[in-house]
């Protein structure tokens, strides 16, 4: 019976488990009127292309498609009973009432530590002064070695952490068997572990303790309670916004969300200077509402003159990000605007895969600045 069950659960990490990972984040991130007429599509389409790239190269399934694993039968009352589903984001670990935050003494030293940190990570952004209070009462400091394992993927996951001395590395297995692949870098002020906490699913990736490192663990009851609200609504309100950006239109809705989260807001009054020509650049912009204009210095000892027109949907900024190079021009809000954007670091891990639309993007630039020139502009 031991031998089943272990079949069973196998077969079930295997083939089904990280499907409905996938199908819940993006779920989530959609949030679709008829969730089941939704779900069918996804299944048909996307859910099949997710394990066409999970089957191995010589086309058979990771598990045994010639070992047949026989169900064990319910008994007749059971089979007569409907159906359900139990999914931890309905059950038991998600519940509000009765809470009571723990609460792991500090001196005043370790928590203005965590504050600091916390002030740096987007998953606490939208925390009010007296929910980060709670938060940092709640943290509990770990060290790690070179070369610990923080998280492993596939494994359940109980906690969320904040780095805040050193490097950790992050790797994903994107097959069974196949080897781990790097991704990233953690740095001090970034956050790790959230998925498996907000979408209730096993550790997506792995994290190792690239050299000795310090970390701040949050518990799953208090992330439930006090973080994954303000979060959820922080990326609903922007993954919104992003569908307008049409650089961000063939994103993928999981990937999207990832950007809504890092990315913060600012406000500026017609005539503002957002960026000036020049300067260091570490800011990327996309406009929520509003107009602006760029103007750049085509002649030197001359004025600048207008080279381009932003209207609702546009970005600028990549420039100085992608090249290395300071601002090439003005960018001047021409009614109020509001702006959201992200900084060098969460340009580089975000947009990555978007680098060369944008290296392509970055011609149009030029085409104007030959039109005004032309022009004697």
């Amino acid at each position: 019976m031991n031998q089943q069950s272990d079949k069973l659960k196998q077969y079930a990490q295997e083939n089904v488990v990280f499907l409905l990972q996938r199908l819940m984040e993006d779920i989530l991130a959609q949030q679709p009127k008829n969730v089941i007429d939704w779900s069918i599509a996804w299944l048909d389409k996307k859910g099949r292309e997710i394990v066409k790239q999970k089957q191995k190269p010589n086309g058979k399934s990771s598990s045994s498609d010639e070992e047949i694993i026989e169900l064990p039968k319910r008994p007749a009352a059971a089979r007569k009973q409907r159906a359900s589903i139990s999914a931890e984001a309905y059950g038991q670990y998600n519940k509000k009432e009765s809470f009571q935050p723990r609460v792991i003494v500090k001196s005043q030293q370790q928590k203005e530590i965590i504050s600091k940190r916390l002030s740096q990570s987007f998953m606490f952004a939208s925390l009010d002064n007296r929910e980060k209070d709670i938060v940092i009462d709640a943290m509990e400091e770990r060290s790690y070695n070179v070369d610990d394992w923080v998280i492993k993927q596939g494994d359940s996951g109980d906690n969320l952490y904040v780095v805040d001395q050193g490097e950790l590395n992050c790797f994903k297995r994107f097959t069974k068997d196949g080897e781990n692949k790097f991704l990233k870098v953690y740095y001090p002020g970034e956050s790790f572990g959230e998925l498996a906490l907000l979408y209730n699913a096993p550790r997506a990736a792995s994290i190792q303790s690239k050299t000795n490192s310090v970390l701040f663990a949050l518990d799953r009851q208090t992330f439930n309670h006090i973080v994954k609200d303000a979060a959820m609504k922080k990326r609903e309100k922007y993954v919104n916004v992003l569908k307008q950006i049409e650089l961000l239109s063939m994103m993928d809705p999981y990937e999207r969300s990832h950007v809504a989260d890092a990315i913060k807001s600012a406000s500026f009054q017609k005539g503002e200077y957002i960026i000036r020509e020049g300067e260091q650049g570490d800011i990327f912009y996309m406009i929520e509402e509003g107009n602006l204009i760029a103007t750049k210095t085509l002649i030197q000892g001359q004025d600048p003159v207008k080279v381009f027109q932003y209207k609702e949907g546009d970005y600028f900024g990549e420039l100085a990000l992608l090249k290395d190079i300071p601002r090439q021009a003005n960018i001047i809000a021409e009614t109020e605007v509001k702006l959201i954007y992200l900084d060098r670091h969460s340009f580089k891990r975000m947009l990555g895969p978007l680098e060369d639309i944008l290296r392509r993007n970055t011609d149009k630039y030029q085409k104007y600045e030959q039109y005004w020139i032309t022009q004697g502009k």
